[in-house]
């Protein structure tokens, strides 16, 4: 096929994928769905608030889910080598241990059958509406509920619940000339599996954790492979191996044994808070270990210099592999750190001058994780939009969940709940005992609503940076996406994981402004 064949059927892809995107955004005309909660997203955290409603036996709630299928992330990031860089017996709910992992870190699709398993367990898919995007959601202070537009029609519901997640947008970079390219470009989190890189010659953009599964994964196949590298990532060993039969075994008929090893692993992941979040300088000796280690895997002293980050080990996410920096040994992998200043026909450019020809282009740059577009969808009783509330005084939130001036609105993994040393679904489960103890309140208390006082949200938001000043997050020296626009940490969570389950333990009702009166 001719270059401007391909072109032009580049072009109708994304005119047929636009035209799709407009028929989903024009909603059907029905009557409005009405639910006492809403959940927003079938991923991890939607699943384990929409077990908790049944487990407490509320039935009336529903979750929305733009996807086929439950899993968020790990539906959606089917890349090569894509797998949790979480211990298997971690990643899992604590109400739904997995007997069956295979291995110590789990890859995606293990991941995702375990999601879907659960889902089936606890009889969820009937509260499912799958294939929907949600278009708008707006606080009617009048009727004190939330009027929520989808591409499949108008729900109305008294409690919304925000699990959309922090990995699910991804960030498409801006390079001149990109939609003129002759080849395949997609993004890591939307793999295309049409396209055919056996033999080819293939740019990687961005050097993050999918593209440090995804290089080694390709390598061996591809003819030519460039990484294209703006900030160098520090990387430590993967401890990952199967599991034997007698451990799946123990795990699934020995009483108490598979929790014990949860246990043990989630304290030792645990002790790491106290160099990333107390004591930044205990870094310094791991830092050195992962010097040692790059000396080792990578000889050529040039080479090992472009990789070796510039910042204190920590500061941004750390990596975990065993064969990433050895993969740059072979002859036709290349790693390219000028920047990228246009694309071409056929090739790329960088900063330098030098054009290097390719014929496909993959962009593991990311997530939109301080800037969601979905805050733009989401509006409060005095009509701004949630973004444009970040926008103006960044990404304040009460205990991750609660924002002022967004009454029966809950956020799953919001701002300040992320971590950089144990389990995402430990922090999860704790915002859903919030939440849940939250719904409780309400009904005990015959109450219409609940919003967090502006002056609660903020003496936690500050108290929150003051901790965070001191972590190697903040004084690491790297610039990071765990900062928003404002330049604050926004992101992560300044302690023990342990910390944050304790005061995510009651719903703190005084902390809320609250009208009485009882959902209808």
């Amino acid at each position: 096929m001719s270059a401007e064949n391909q072109r032009d059927k580049n072009r109708k892809k994304a005119a047929n994928a636009r035209g799709r995107a407009s028929e989903r955004s024009e909603p059907p005309t029905r009557p409005p769905r009405r639910t006492h909660i809403l959940v927003i997203g079938g991923g991890l955290a939607g699943l384990a608030a929409a077990i908790r409603f049944r487990r407490e036996g509320w039935s009336d709630f529903l979750v929305l889910e733009r996807g086929h299928e439950v899993g968020g992330t790990w539906r959606d990031n089917t890349y090569p080598g894509a797998a949790c860089d979480v211990p298997s017996h971690l990643y899992s709910y604590s109400f739904a241990l997995n007997p069956g992992w295979s291995r110590s870190f789990s890859g995606q699709a293990e991941i995702q059958d375990y999601l879907i398993q659960v889902a089936r367990r606890y009889r969820l898919r009937d509260h499912h509406v799958f294939d929907c995007e949600v278009l708008s959601a707006k606080w009617v202070e009048e009727h004190t509920h939330w009027e929520v537009e989808t591409s499949q029609g108008a729900f109305v519901t008294d409690i919304l619940v925000g699990g959309f997640g922090a990995l699910c947008e991804p960030s498409q970079p801006d390079i001149p000339g990109i939609g003129d390219f002759a080849g395949h470009v997609f993004h890591s989190a939307r793999w295309d599996h049409d396209a055919d890189l056996a033999g080819k010659r293939v740019a990687v953009v961005g050097t993050g954790a999918s593209a440090i599964q995804i290089v080694p994964a390709i390598a061996s196949s591809v003819a030519e492979l460039q990484v294209y590298q703006r900030t160098a990532a520090w990387v430590l060993p993967r401890m990952d191996r199967r599991y034997s039969r007698i451990e799946r075994l123990a795990c699934r008929y020995v009483p108490g044994y598979q929790r014990l090893v949860r246990s043990g692993i989630y304290w030792a992941h645990e002790a790491q808070a106290i160099a990333l979040a107390k004591h930044p300088v205990l870094m310094k000796p791991v830092g050195l270990l992962a010097r040692a280690r790059m000396r080792r895997e990578i000889p050529d002293p040039q080479l090992r210099r472009r990789l070796t980050p510039d910042y204190g080990i920590g500061c941004k996410r750390i990596l975990l592999s065993n064969t990433y920096h050895r993969t740059f040994r072979q002859d036709h992998v290349e790693l390219v750190t000028a920047g990228i200043s246009e694309v071409r026909e056929k090739s790329v450019v960088t900063d330098d001058g030098a054009e290097r020809e390719v014929d496909a282009i993959v962009l593991a740059t990311g997530f939109h994780v301080t800037d969601s577009p979905t805050y733009r969808k989401l509006f409060g009783k005095d009509g701004r939009s949630l973004g444009d509330v970040f926008d103006e005084v960044g990404r304040q939130c009460y205990k991750g969940t609660a924002i002022a001036n967004f009454p029966n609105m809950f956020l799953l993994v919001g701002p300040n709940t992320g971590l950089g040393h144990n389990s995402m679904i430990f922090m999860i489960e704790s915002q859903v005992n919030y939440l849940a103890d939250a719904v409780a309140t309400m009904k005990r208390r015959n109450l219409r609503s609940v919003e967090v006082r502006a002056q609660a949200q903020e003496n936690f938001s500050s108290a929150l940076q003051r901790k965070l000043s001191r972590t190697i997050w903040n004084v690491g020296g790297c610039a990071s996406w765990y900062l928003d626009k404002h330049g604050a940490n926004t992101t992560m969570w300044p302690g023990f994981s342990y910390e944050f389950r304790r005061i995510t333990r009651t719903f703190d009702i005084d902390a809320y402004h609250v009208s009485t009166g009882g959902p209808r």
